[in-house]
């Protein structure tokens, strides 16, 4: 693509601006709804942005991998929007947000005698009176120009209109008209956020919280609002983003079917949460933004180059689409801070806009051991924010590699606790060569960054034990299928290295081995079918496992003491590999 103007050039929605062919567009279902939009939206406030600003900032591939970072800045020269989409009519007193509405003029169509309808000219007018009220001043005469007689609530003039939209500081609303077609409906619109109830409804309800207890809020406060904003694509960020995911939880709450769609000038990315009649525990979510592949994915580069799908072919640009699957809050699960995992995720044709679903571009392990050793080396180029509070750019100091490092472990944690074992072989023989030759040194200056990097692994080592114990109490483990003997003998070997790995104190490891425990000791068929028995009534292989039983309750009574024994969750300093 050479301009943005090319952009879905062979798709349904293919339109000239010259031209003017979207003409009498009829959209009457959500689905169909979206894929206008998002074609809309991609060309307009991506692909123009794009190939209007020679120093556009793309976003690294791996910011679209849960956890979300909060974005280090504000980039306001790029367009950013909110928008509301309603599968139905609004009914102006009933909503449950304030907007400014806009009236068709196919409403008024009753009060014609003839071929035309004689409030035609001040129904417009009324209109765009209030689309001009709500823009910045030094677009009303460019606005009046283009839209002094028109009809400005149909979908055909919708990408026309988006430009002045994106000016305005709140949402548009879409909904359907009296005839059922979708239409633009509203601008100005508030979304209503009740932050603190739902956080702290939620909190309670996932155990995090307690009435009056005013310790435990402050401490697990910034996880709940992490996790429930999470829920819904997004980190603790700006108020449009935090007012969108709240509004769409209650939305989906109240049985909607909508769509809530947000740009930030911060994150670059179009972020949807929509509802189309399902009956989900959460809606959907999806991001749509503009990536670039590394270099070093060379058979990636080849193929895109193939389907002739990038966007900028010389800086490797594609139109890349993340599918998100959301997780209930499991306080027995090691990864309990997990609230979103990606499904799914394809690359958009940027001229045909078909969906090329079968390469690979966000699940590359070999590119994460890349991007380790580029950061060890000090050939890593960006920026990461550290413990939310410092910004880091590139890695050129020992002090920056080790920062880097910290907020990269803390990033990819939960998939490298999932992982395959070979994965993690590498990775740790790349830890313990860099970080052992810096825990060497007594007097290094850099003693404490090394020793929290030392601390953040060993988490990440006794958790994916925990994780494989996991496995073994639904009997499935390294993709076999364990009978009772084996699940009982595992078990209790990974819990005795984890018992003695508790040293290193980590209040989280420590839950969660024990209520996988607690599963393994309350099997009922276990139960029933071995441990209720009298040794005589068993066979050699039923008195081996009431026999490892006993360990099991034995090692499960060691762990509850060292839990006991740390009043208040602490990390104990790891001393090395």
């Amino acid at each position: 693509m050479k301009h943005y103007s090319e952009a879905f050039s062979q798709s349904k929605w293919s339109f000239d601006e010259k031209s003017d062919s979207f003409k009498f567009i009829s959209i009457t279902t959500l689905s169909e709804l979206k894929e206008f939009l998002d074609i809309i939206h991609i060309r307009e406030t991506l692909l123009k942005p794009y190939f209007e600003n020679k120093n556009y900032p793309l976003i690294d591939v791996r910011a679209l991998l849960p956890s979300f970072e909060s974005d280090s800045f504000e980039y306001h020269n790029l367009p950013g929007f909110s928008m509301l989409v309603l599968d139905r009519k609004l009914s102006s007193f009933q909503e449950v947000f304030q907007y400014d509405s806009l009236h068709p003029v196919s409403e008024f169509l009753s009060f014609a005698k003839g071929p035309c309808c004689p409030l035609e000219s001040y129904v417009t007018q009324i209109n765009n009176h209030t689309m001009l009220s709500r823009m910045p001043r030094n677009f009303h005469e460019e606005f009046k120009k283009k839209f002094q007689r028109q009809d400005i609530t149909v979908l055909d003039l919708y990408p026309q209109l988006l430009p002045y939209l994106i000016e305005m500081d709140r949402a548009h609303v879409l909904s359907k008209s009296f005839y059922g077609h979708y239409q633009l409906s509203g601008v100005f619109a508030s979304f209503p956020s009740d932050m603190n109830g739902e956080i702290k409804r939620f909190g309670l309800r996932i155990g995090k919280f307690q009435m009056d207890n005013d310790e435990l809020y402050q401490r697990n406060r910034n996880f709940v609002m992490q996790y429930l904003m999470e829920l819904y694509g997004f980190p603790i960020a700006s108020e449009r983003r935090t007012s969108a995911a709240l509004f769409s939880r209650r939305l989906h709450k109240a049985g909607e079917s909508f769509l809530i769609r947000v740009l930030g000038q911060s994150d670059r990315v179009i972020t949807t949460i929509w509802n189309d009649h399902q009956h989900g525990r959460y809606p959907s979510v999806e991001k749509i933004t503009l990536v670039s592949i590394d270099k070093e994915q060379a058979d990636i580069i080849n193929e895109i180059k193939e389907k002739n799908a990038f966007v900028d072919e010389k800086k490797r640009v594609i139109i890349l689409r993340t599918l998100y699957k959301q997780h209930a809050f499991n306080k027995g699960n090691v990864r309990q801070d997990r609230a979103l995992s990606i499904m799914s995720h394809e690359i958009i044709h940027p001229l045909t806009e078909k969906s090329i679903t079968n390469i690979n571009v966000l699940r590359d392990t070999t590119n994460l051991i890349i991007r380790l050793n580029d950061i060890i080396r000090g050939e890593y180029f960006g920026t990461v924010i550290y413990k939310k509070t410092e910004l880091i750019e590139n890695t050129d100091t020992e002090e920056k590699r080790l920062k880097f490092l910290f907020t990269w472990l803390s990033k990819h944690q939960r998939r490298i606790i999932s992982y395959s074992d070979e994965f993690f072989l590498d990775l740790s023989k790349i830890l313990e060569a860099y970080l052992s030759k810096l825990n060497a040194d007594d007097s290094s200056e850099l003693r404490e960054l090394v020793q929290e990097n030392l601390n953040k692994f060993s988490f990440i080592l006794q958790a994916r034990k925990v994780r494989a114990l996991e496995e073994i109490s639904i009997r499935k483990y390294k993709d076999k299928v364990l009978n009772y003997e084996q699940m009982i003998s595992e078990a209790v070997n990974i819990t005795k290295e984890l018992r003695f790995e508790s040293v290193h104190y980590f209040e989280t490891i420590i839950e969660s081995t024990l209520y996988e425990i607690e599963r393994i000791l309350n099997n009922r068929y276990l139960l029933k079918n071995y441990i209720e028995k009298s040794e005589s009534q068993l066979t050699a292989r039923g008195n081996e496992i009431k026999k490892n039983y006993r360990k099991l309750v034995a090692v499960r009574d060691e762990i509850l003491g060292i839990q006991k024994s740390h009043t208040k969750p602490q990390e104990i300093n790891y001393s090395g590999f």
